[in-house]
């Protein structure tokens, strides 16, 4: 009985997995070869390669007391923080020029990020940002600043890709030519 549970988990695991959809980079030479139009491009559903997380540091104000000849020094301020996980689905906002792609991942169109493409990782469209930096770089969301870790300079754009190959097969035999 346990052989037979396992077996149909196994399988039904397999299943599932199988169904899924097969994500494959989006880049420049699939863009190019398709010759897709901006309306194209936002018929085509996204999905973000790994995690990105957006950090804004709302420093606030110090306030120091000297009590009892002890400095005490308050800080107040806040961190935002704005994560996108891995495989979230995405959509085309606008495309500003021929290789760049606002791409939205939540229903305001005000916040997107920016993806190009990149010839260090095989063309394929990896999250832009204004500045990259060794430990990080700078990208614009929602209008405001903020930053993310060099390991977001790699998340890229991934699509469902189906390929289908139609083939028609013309074949005839030659009978073969005599003499006359």
């Amino acid at each position: 009985m346990r052989k037979i549970l396992f077996s149909t988990f196994i399988l039904a695991a397999f299943l599932f997995t199988s169904c899924g959809p097969s994500l494959t980079p989006f880049t420049q030479r699939l863009y190019e070869q398709n010759g897709w139009t901006e309306n194209d491009l936002r018929r085509i559903q996204f999905y973000l390669s790994q995690d990105i997380v957006l950090k804004r540091d709302n420093s606030g104000s110090n306030q120091s007391r000297i009590e009892q000849g002890n400095i005490r020094v308050k800080t107040e301020g806040s961190v935002e923080k704005i994560v996108i996980r891995k495989g979230t689905p995405g959509v085309l906002v606008f495309s500003p020029r021929n290789n760049r792609f606002a791409i939205g991942f939540e229903r305001d169109d005000e916040r997107f990020l920016m993806f190009g493409p990149n010839p260090k990782a095989n063309d394929r469209y990896v999250l832009l940002a204004s500045e990259w930096q060794k430990n990080g770089g700078t990208v614009t969301y929602d209008g405001k600043q903020y930053r993310v870790d060099n390991n977001a300079a790699y998340a890229a754009l991934m699509v469902n890709l189906k390929r289908v190959r139609k083939l028609r097969v013309r074949e005839r035999t030659a009978t073969g030519r005599r003499v006359n």
